[in-house]
């Protein structure tokens, strides 16, 4: 019994000593912290890139471009929408517009002129009824997109652009992406470009406000031109002509807004 009682006293003076050491490290009236703080568990190193240091995925917006503004107005040929999928269009604006390169409206690209918005693109095409190895003149090169669309398709294209830097601009882009068969010159584009017509197609980028007889009478037999018209700053019309027996037979594609036709006319 006396054994007893000593082993009891050795304990509970471990005990008070054990208490005693826990004292003296913290602080009266602190709580032991029962967690790690919230803050101390975020010390791992981020595994993705900060949203606004990634490029933009251009092949993700050609895609939603052609599914949400193209297809759904009624542009179904599958090649011109595997075409618009394919040609990149921000390589064709200038760089501090390319955020909106596939946004569905025109764009400035400089001297006055814009690059059209993709839908237009689009439905332009699609009213020429462009097929490989057709000829096709171009009116206005512009930004040179319509111009690869015409390529990517294809096409063998003759573009016209009055703007010296435009031209020069244009077809260093073309060249750079890879469309270098298409033929280019620095010209008024309302004569066309008489050294090589008669063309299958002819398409105008810039509206005047008559035909130009001289684009209808490049224009082969059977052939089809895509042209807006109309007054300077008001709404204009988008037309498809088509040559028949020497007759040009004409149908309203609908309301437009073009830059005017420029030249010595």
């Amino acid at each position: 019994m006396k054994i007893l009682h000593i082993i009891l006293a050795l304990l509970w003076l471990l005990s008070s000593v054990a208490c005693q050491a826990v004292g003296d490290s913290i602080p009266n009236g602190t709580a032991i912290p029962t967690q790690i703080p919230a803050a101390a568990t975020k010390t791992s190193i981020p595994t993705a890139i900060p949203v606004e240091t990634e490029s933009p995925d251009y092949a993700l917006q050609r895609e939603r471009m052609v599914t949400e503004q193209i297809a759904p107005r009624g542009i179904d040929d599958q090649s011109i929408l595997e075409a618009m999928r394919t040609v990149p269009r921000h390589k064709f604006v200038p760089e501090d517009m390319r955020d909106s390169s596939y946004a569905d409206h025109p764009l400035p690209i400089g001297y006055g002129q814009t690059i059209s918005q993709p839908f237009i693109v689009a439905l332009m095409t699609q009213s020429l009824q462009p097929y490989p190895g057709q000829k096709v003149l171009e009116i206005g090169t512009g930004s040179g997109y319509q111009a690869a669309v015409l390529a990517e398709l294809g096409v063998e294209v003759y573009t016209v652009e009055i703007i010296p830097e435009l031209a020069e601009r244009a077809g260093e882009t073309l060249d750079s992406v890879g469309y270098t068969k298409v033929h280019k010159l620095n010209a008024d584009g309302y004569f066309g470009w008489e050294d090589f017509a008669p063309f299958d197609a002819i398409l105008v980028t810039a509206a005047p406000d008559h035909l130009p007889q001289s684009l209808a009478n490049q224009l082969v037999e059977g052939g089809r031109l895509v042209i807006p018209i109309g007054p300077v700053g008001f709404l204009q019309t988008l037309w498809l002509f088509e040559k028949t027996s020497g007759e040009l037979q004409a149908t309203n594609l609908g309301g437009v807004t073009f830059v005017p036709l420029t030249g010595e006319h």
